[in-house]
């Protein structure tokens, strides 16, 4: 076995820890799935310890035969201690219960030690922008006296940060880590077992198969395949890794540019963590902090996500257009029955994860009996089979799949017991409705671009956290509707991993696409332009996350896909033909409009829309008549 860090063979002794820690994490969180979870700081303190101790383990010199002994004893010591801090929770529950969050002497060094460790474990596992943070929010623990104006707060002691951070829950325990030792591994266990049994290539094949025929086949696979493997990995740089690999070679051969082929894949995936029914870590976390139910958070998402993915669906039939790509030959096209034949009944836990939801059951009931369907499954066929071995795989690969969400969630924990310990969420609040002049537009455009530099370099699901402790309530306060406030925020957190300068799955699809990551991302923006576009017009207009009248949400889906597709046309510059400057302004403008709420808004875009295609549609007359290159038809 390779470790993480492609790095020389790793240690045996060390490999084995990592395995059976592994599967002590996955069959511990099956367990209490099934039986009932534990009290909140008995599950989140040994679901945190075991990711510990993988953490250390898996990056950092105990992953490699390192011959700098000094590293190979201080990842030993950090995995030893970083352990033993976070198991002491749970031996000792009842005494640290029986106190009320009253501090010893030995939990105060004992709560230093596990801030120190849990930084370290980030660091390793995530990068320093999550670290960085979590460290100027410390440091404002403190200085709060001598700071100026709203910033200022009374300070408190670090024995005092210390007990909230350390014993309460609202610190380092406090829901983001609930949520990750609960929905979410339960979520990612899921996955890894239908990647192993090769679900996820069935789920790709069925999107070549479908889209192979038509105009930029590869592309549009790309974009359907990656939305359905989205709603498995849950996050932007995994399915990236996942399906790139297969997408992203198959749309250079068929003729895309190398950043075309990235861009189309980062912003593919990066959307795939807002699609039904599974979604990602964030949707999770979402309806645990606005305490409403999953099921709702995934129907708000239905209308949004189908509109980020018409956008881009439209993009890269439209780039096929224009550079006259060719239609995949039939080698590369693999058959929508025989794959279906094959491993179709990979799938029935999809649905079976669906119903149950819809029914009404946990997420974590959901899920368990997601993955005993899928165990179910696999022995349908014999090629299929899920073999002891390969189902420890599994157990192992969601392990470490939770790893940078459990260490972001932790350290999120830092962050937002800072900011309930200084009260800084109200000002911060009250510092975006001073700056918007209680403009609900501006305040919108400010929570974007928080959520676009907060979220830099950080897993959606940390970004979202962070955004929604401290942006979301200013939008409640300006009148808008909970849900659709904490998705705007969910919104801006996703977009981040494909927003420059720091771009992580830009940079992700760089590497299998042999580009420049700069380049996709700035192409990744544009072709994901809806995204940026949909949530202001959700915030305004709540029927487009199905809050209202049966009436209203229809017309609001009509009128919000056509000016979609607008979008998309003036975005490439190509919907008949090709677009003049002129054109592309009245377009976008009209696509703009019909997307807004008012009948009046809808009106003027529909008739902007109207002039422009009719204008499109007499120069593709008169290009014809002239028997010159007229395009391709949408």
């Amino acid at each position: 076995m390779t470790a993480a860090s492609g790095e020389r063979e790793a240690w045996a002794p060390v490999d084995l820890l990592r395995r059976g820690v592994a599967i002590v994490l996955s069959v511990f969180s099956i367990y209490t799935a099934f039986f009932g979870v534990l009290s909140d700081m008995l599950q989140r303190s040994f679901h945190l310890a075991l990711v510990m101790v993988l953490i250390f383990t898996t990056h950092g010199a105990l992953a490699r035969r390192s011959s700098a002994k000094f590293r190979v004893v201080l990842d030993a010591l950090l995995m030893a201690v970083g352990f033993a801090v976070l198991i002491y929770h749970v031996v000792f529950f009842t005494e640290i219960s029986n106190r009320w969050g009253e501090l010893t002497e030995v939990e105060f060094w004992l709560g230093i030690v596990c801030v120190v460790c849990l930084l370290e474990a980030t660091r390793r596992v995530i990068g320093w922008p999550i670290v960085i943070l979590a460290v100027a929010f410390l440091a404002y623990a403190f200085a709060g006296p001598y700071l100026p104006g709203m910033l200022f707060h009374r300070g408190y002691s670090l024995e005092r940060v210390v007990a909230h951070l350390y014993l309460g829950g609202g610190g380092i325990f406090g829901t983001p880590l609930g949520v990750s030792a609960t929905f979410v591994i339960m979520i990612v266990i899921f996955g890894a077992m239908l990647e192993r049994s090769g679900a996820g290539k069935v789920l790709m094949d069925i999107a070549t198969g479908a889209t192979g025929r038509s105009r930029g086949g590869p592309a549009k696979a790309a974009v359907v395949g990656s939305s359905l493997m989205g709603m498995i990995s849950g996050t932007a740089v995994a399915n990236v890794l996942t399906t790139g690999t297969i997408s992203i070679p198959l749309m250079k051969r068929n003729g895309y540019q190398p950043h075309v082929a990235g861009a189309v894949e980062a912003v593919a995936s990066t959307g795939g963590q807002l699609m039904p029914p599974v979604m990602g870590a964030a949707a999770f976390i979402m309806a645990d902090l606005t305490e409403r139910p999953y099921l709702e958070i995934a129907t708000a998402a239905i209308l949004p996500s189908f509109l980020y993915y018409m956008v881009l669906f439209m993009v890269v039939h439209l780039e096929a257009v224009k550079r006259s790509i060719p239609i995949l030959t039939g080698e590369d096209l693999p058959g929508i029955r025989a794959t279906l034949l094959g491993g179709g009944h990979l799938l029935v836990s999809l649905v079976v994860f669906a119903w149950m939801l819809i029914a009404g059951y946990s997420v974590m009931y959901a899920s368990f009996w997601a993955i005993v369907a899928t165990l179910a499954a696999s022995y349908v066929k014999r090629s299929t089979w899920l073999t002891p071995k390969e189902l420890i795989g599994a157990f192992i690969d969601g392990a470490h799949a939770i790893l940078p969400v459990a260490a972001a969630c932790a350290t999120a924990g830092i962050i937002i017991g800072v900011i309930t310990l200084t009260g800084l969420g109200l000002k911060f609040s009250s510092l975006i409705i001073a700056a918007s002049g209680d403009s609900l537009v501006i305040a919108l455009i400010l929570t974007l671009i928080a959520s676009l530099v907060l979220g830099m370099g950080l897993p959606t699901a940390a970004a979202y956290i962070l955004v929604s402790t401290l942006v979301a309530p200013a939008l409640v306060n300006l009148g808008v509707d909970l849900l659709a406030a904490h998705l705007f925020c969910f919104y801006g957190a996703m977009l981040s991993a494909i927003t420059p300068p720091v771009a992580m799955a830009a940079y992700a699809a760089a590497g299998l696409a042999n580009a420049n990551p700069f380049r996709i991302a700035v192409t990744a923006v544009r072709f994901g332009i809806a995204a940026f576009i949909v949530p202001f017009f959700f915030v305004m207009n709540p029927a487009l996350i199905g809050i209202g009248g049966l009436a209203a949400i229809v017309m609001a889906a009509i009128t919000a896909t056509v000016g979609s597709v607008a979008i998309a046309g003036a975005v490439q510059g190509w919907l008949l033909v090709r677009m003049s400057v002129i054109e592309r302004i009245v377009i976008f403008g009209g696509g703009l409009l019909l997307m807004a709420p008012e009948t009046t808004s809808d009106l003027v875009g529909a008739a902007l829309l109207a002039a422009g295609m009719g204008y499109q549609w007499y120069r593709r007359k008169a290009e014809s008549a002239r028997n010159a290159p007229t395009g391709a038809a949408m």
